[in-house]
């Protein structure tokens, strides 16, 4: 991102102080991928995808607590639908119950979390910072401290050659660019209302776990993924509401 900043002669100005930068790499970037890498060979890639799409849920509750967001009686509604889901979504799993299922999900809540917690903060804190400084200090930040799990979890093989273009291709189009993007939006329309992209997330991930890889669903799990759907589409506003008409003298 620095090198396209310096070719396309893009001024950046960071803020005078690193920490928010480094509260956010901490969440919605560390976080958000660690749990998200823990829970998704122990779950599925179409049951992980489901969960993130309950991140608004979580926005929701961290806006209102932080007083940036209001919340009213639809919003209330699509928490507690939210809540529905997410219990079906644990409860009736294809899988069988084992320890090592349970901290997949466990991983997931964090994940989710951290990616809620991480995008309220830059709006509170980094809402004059421009979406490529945020990007760029938060992925720095991040990577450093989800640097040293290497020594944990060592590389299963020698890389090779075509492994370090997937990684670029991941880091710099899949990853750096849609951030820039989403924290502009972040910026520009609130936290809880730039998370709803991540609906488009579920959907394609959803898909091609149980499409391509084979990945079990039941139909309940299928149904939760629908109710978590429909409580965050009333949390953010997302759902018309009628039209109330007005009474005649």
């Amino acid at each position: 991102l620095i090198l396209m900043a310096r070719l396309t002669r893009r001024r950046l100005v960071f803020p005078a102080r690193f920490m928010p930068l480094a509260v956010v790499g901490a969440t919605t970037v560390a976080g958000q991928l660690i749990g998200l890498s823990y829970a998704t060979p122990r779950i599925g890639t179409a049951m992980a995808a489901i969960f993130v799409a309950s991140i608004p849920l979580f926005s929701m509750v961290i806006s209102r607590l932080w007083g940036l967001e209001h919340i009213t009686p639809a919003r209330v509604l699509g928490l507690t639908l939210g809540t529905i889901g997410l219990l079906m979504l644990v409860g009736f799993p294809a899988v069988p119950v084992t320890p090592t299922f349970l901290l997949g999900c466990a991983a997931m809540l964090f994940s989710t979390f951290s990616a809620a917690f991480g995008s309220n903060y830059a709006s509170r804190h980094l809402a004059g910072t421009g979406p490529w400084e945020v990007t760029i200090g938060a992925f720095l930040s991040g990577g450093i401290i989800a640097l040293p799990l290497i020594a944990v979890v060592p590389v299963p093989a020698v890389p090779q050659a075509v492994d370090y273009l997937y990684l670029v291709a991941l880091a710099g189009l899949m990853s750096s660019l849609t951030y820039v993007l989403y924290f502009g939006l972040v910026s520009s329309i609130g936290a809880t209302r730039a998370i709803s992209v991540e609906f488009a997330v579920t959907v394609v991930a959803v898909l091609v776990g149980a499409l391509l890889l084979d990945e079990p669903l039941t139909l309940m799990q299928l149904v939760g993924g629908a109710v978590i759907i429909a409580g965050c589409a009333l949390v953010l506003g997302l759902m018309p509401a009628k039209a109330k008409i007005p009474l005649q003298p």
